[in-house]
């Protein structure tokens, strides 16, 4: 049991600055089930999102404060803190409240920028001011909350005197958590680690706070610099699954609690995460933000317990030290495999599903069989990757406002390529449309969007193969956007023709497309919507 000293509170933002990663927008369905994965894997802390940006973030905030860490989703009965983040403006704190008062541990988080660049050149207020708007909405959240965190944004470029300063007058105030973000990823670990010390050693009542770090990795320092802070006394790392968020992203969470755990006899610390969930985790979030994970990445990507060189390979048969730090099942990452293929029953299939992290039962699984058994059909033997393509081809996508029945296309050299495709909208009407293109893909493309009669433009058109070989199962992205507004909309199919897997995808964006319109005039769906950017 660690002391309480030596204790690291993990902080997660995934579903709040984790979601402000272009393209990684979740609706109110996918958060949930996000943060019950987080109350799974231990988390002390999930902030939940940043309710003043819409209606719909502070419906998914408010949902997560009523159920998550209410029931089983939570290891040994320890519920999580569910945190909302506000600007420091009254608004702001009174609808993060609204959204986390139902949770069984509530935090709001308020945040203003106190670097000299950021107040002249975007809040325009002097450090007076700034001192004033923080000992006052501080203590407003304090006054509906008793776990108030602050955040000083951009404290890695602000003058350390005047952070003491902001520090002081926030702890006053009444914050419990003071957070400390380096924000562009602008420092170094030798530079951001003294500054926490020297934050310790110089805010009068920072005995009573806990000192907080959230870094960026725009220089791929986030887990270095997090990880001085920690050894410098900081005690609460904010992190995010995969190392998504703004710009290059957070510091990753699998990143910092694997360090802890893997070099706890030179760092001396410990997290109460459960670290035999982390990769079930990783792909719950890569799937609900459509926002795949590098093969490369450290901890949860393909390649991390992978090994292809012959002396790496004869080492690791001989002794699995001589190249590996962790051991693949202390992730979560089985070493053992299911081999799938024509003749595996429903039974294997399911089981095989739930070792990966996807516990599907009815409906959905009779889809991802009936899937399951085409591919199987045309190919020998299913990988993990191909089966995870399928199942969250089918449990992610949203309601099919228009369903593709038939699509044929035509292409060779020295002609347009045409395409003909089959609609059937949700009201049975059926609708087929003939069009031209460039290729292929173009041709059905173009056929789709006659059909379907939305003004819009493609942002984003991305394929990628799942597996190797001939026979890989070809995976699309596509992301659309709004002409008359900023939000876009993500769709992704898989198919072993590239065709289909493109119409898929280009479909499903147009459906949840025509779902946030719905939803703009007043009826109900699971369409997403683009956030506020806000970042601490």
């Amino acid at each position: 049991m660690a002391s309480a000293a030596n204790y690291v509170r993990v902080f997660d933002t995934t579903l709040r600055d984790g979601e402000q990663s272009p393209g990684a927008t979740m609706n109110a369905a996918e958060k949930l089930e996000v943060a019950r994965a987080l109350a799974r894997l231990g988390v002390d802390v999930i902030e939940a999102g940043f309710p003043a940006a819409s209606p719909d973030d502070l419906a998914a905030v408010k949902r997560i404060a009523e159920l998550v860490g209410k029931t089983d989703d939570t290891p040994s009965s320890r519920a999580p803190i569910i945190c909302g983040l506000a600007r420091t403006v009254r608004s702001d704190i009174d609808k993060a409240w609204q959204a986390v008062a139902p949770a069984q541990r509530p935090r709001i988080h308020t945040f203003l920028a106190t670097s000299d660049i950021h107040l002249e050149h975007k809040l325009r207020m002097t450090r007076d001011e700034v001192l004033a708007r923080i000992e006052d909405m501080v203590a407003y959240a304090r006054s509906l909350c008793d776990d108030v965190e602050f955040s000083p944004e951009d404290a890695g470029r602000t003058e350390p005197a005047f952070l003491y300063r902001v520090l002081e007058r926030a702890i006053t105030a009444g914050a419990t958590t003071l957070n400390i973000p380096d924000t562009v990823g602008y420092t170094t670990p030798d530079e951001f680690g003294a500054l926490i010390a020297g934050i310790l050693e110089n805010v009068p009542g920072i005995d009573g706070a806990v000192v907080s770090v959230h870094c960026h990795d725009d220089l791929g320092l986030a887990t270095a610099n997090s990880l001085a802070a920690l050894r410098a006394g900081a005690r609460q790392v904010e992190v995010a699954v995969n190392g998504i968020g703004e710009r290059a992203g957070n510091t990753a969470l699998e990143e910092i609690v694997m360090a802890l755990a893997t070099r706890r006899a030179h760092l001396g610390l410990d997290t109460g995460v459960d670290t035999r969930q982390i990769v079930r985790t990783s792909k719950i979030v890569a799937a609900a933000t459509g926002m795949s994970v590098p093969p490369n990445k450290a901890v949860v990507g393909a390649n991390a317990f992978a090994h292809e060189s012959g002396i790496h390979q004869d080492g690791v048969l001989k002794n699995q030290d001589t190249y590996e730090i962790m051991r693949p099942e202390t992730v979560g990452a089985s070493a053992t495999r299911l081999v799938l293929g024509k003749h595996s029953g429903r039974h294997a299939v399911r089981a095989r599903l739930a070792e990966l992290g996807y516990d599907i039962t009815g409906d959905e699984l009779d889809k991802a069989f009936a899937r399951f058994k085409e591919l199987a059909d045309r190919k020998k033997t299913i990988a993990d990757a191909d089966l995870e393509a399928l199942v969250t081809d089918e449990i992610y996508r949203p309601r099919e406002i228009y369903s593709l029945d038939t699509l044929q296309v035509t292409c060779g050299t020295g002609a347009p390529a045409t395409a003909t495709v089959k609609l059937v909208h949700q009201d049975g009407t059926v609708r087929t449309q003939a069009a031209v293109g460039d290729g292929p893909v173009h041709a059905a493309f173009e056929a789709i969007a006659v059909i379907v009669g939305l003004e819009h433009e493609l942002c984003e058109y991305s394929v990628q193969g799942v597996t190797e070989g001939i026979d890989a199962l070809g995976r699309v992205e596509v992301r659309i956007g709004e002409r008359d507004s900023e939000a876009t909309f993500r769709g992704h199919g898989a198919h072993l023709d590239i065709v289909m897997a493109s119409a898929h995808a280009y479909l499903a964006a147009l459906n949840r497309l025509l779902i946030a319109r719905a939803e703009r005039k007043g009826t109900t769906s699971d369409g997403g919507q683009q956030p506020v950017r806000a970042q601490a």
